[in-house]
């Protein structure tokens, strides 16, 4: 008699077939590198991931993006994901932050945590269903869709839940990169102050990048720092909701299924912002990880791009789309004011 082995798990067994899919998304990574070098303008993981979301609603290509290709998007929307944000925390210093001086480092935590709770509260209020309002809390707060992604892993959130809020994320950055730099001199801000409002609104890094340089390198410099500020808070916000999620399984799941306290790639993200601020990392070394950080991150994009049903979005998700663009006005009129206080 066979029995159970109290060491076998229900994780995924996916031996190779993982394989066509991760290709699969190399290339179109690759594809949103090339448009990113062509078109400047456009970042490059914004570009994954909207390419990621064209290719799924394409009909010739969507039997395969949910057959044969499924295992390995799958796959690289979650390791990838989470291998790339332990290699962004090399881009993190502390040194780095705390030039900013405690005030603008102040208003940054405070636009971030009243920006997540107010959009918390207002999906909820609007009903969206399952974990959808802490996706999009997390992802207009903290840092698009990458920290989507990594609270997404924690909290079992299925591909659905995270499909919507990285589509919004994605539409509401870019549309940023359009309308912030028209609002910078009607707003009567300085090229600095203009960095660090686009660093405490804007989601992702790329985004930040693209909205922020057409105000001189000064701008850019300033606006990356208070953004990547913003990225630290992935740590403990993902911690935290791994400790909620603790403790409301109780005994319903066993021990082997209950998320760590600190998820590993967590505690990575948190050694990689160390390692960063307190050893000497040649520069070279810097740029390789930031490179492969990028690719991945890319490669991670278009997996969860190709999970966003556009015909589902329109037809059902015109709530969330409201509380993405609440939450998008809440997060630049707060980041504002933080601006102009400190």
């Amino acid at each position: 008699m066979n029995r159970p082995s109290k060491f076998r798990t229900n994780k995924p067994r996916f031996g190779t077939a993982w394989v066509p899919g991760a290709l699969f998304a190399s290339a179109v990574a690759l594809m949103a590198w090339l448009v990113h070098v062509i078109i400047p303008f456009i970042p490059l993981l914004t570009a994954a991931v909207m390419i990621g979301i064209i290719c799924t609603q394409l009909p010739f290509a969507r039997a395969s993006i949910t057959g044969v290709l499924a295992p390995g998007l799958k796959l690289v929307s979650r390791r990838f994901m989470r291998i790339g944000i332990v290699l962004l925390g090399f881009q993190l210093s502390l040194a780095d932050v705390g030039r900013l001086g405690w005030k603008p480092i102040v208003g940054v935590i405070v636009v971030l945590v009243l920006t997540f709770i107010a959009t918390l509260w207002i999906g909820k209020l609007f009903r969206l269903p399952g974990h959808e309002p802490l996706l999009i809390a997390t992802g207009f707060s903290i840092c698009g869709a990458s920290a989507i992604g990594a609270m997404s892993g924690v909290i079992k959130a299925k591909d659905e839940e995270t499909a919507t809020p990285v589509a919004l994320v994605t539409l509401c950055g870019t549309l940023a990169i359009a309308v912030l730099p028209m609002l910078w001199h009607p707003l009567n801000l300085d090229a600095i102050a203009y960095g660090k409002w686009v660093g405490a609104s804007v989601h992702d890094v790329g985004q930040v990048v693209a909205t922020a340089q057409v105000a001189g390198s000064a701008a850019l410099a300033v606006a990356v720092v208070v953004k990547l500020t913003r990225v630290i808070a992935l740590a403990p916000m993902v911690a935290i909701a791994s400790a909620v999620v603790r403790r409301n399984s109780g005994g319903a799941l066993d021990a082997g299924n209950r998320p760590p306290l600190v998820p590993l790639f967590v505690a990575g993200f948190i050694a990689a912002i160390l390692i960063r601020s307190f050893a000497s990392v040649p520069v070279p070394l810097l740029e390789a990880i930031s490179t492969v950080q990028t690719g991945l991150l890319a490669i991670a994009l278009v997996g969860l791009g190709t999970a966003v049903r556009l015909v589902e979005l329109v037809l059902t998700g015109w709530r969330a789309l409201i509380v993405a663009l609440l939450s998008w006005t809440i997060i630049a009129v707060l980041a504002y004011f933080a601006v102009v206080i400190t």
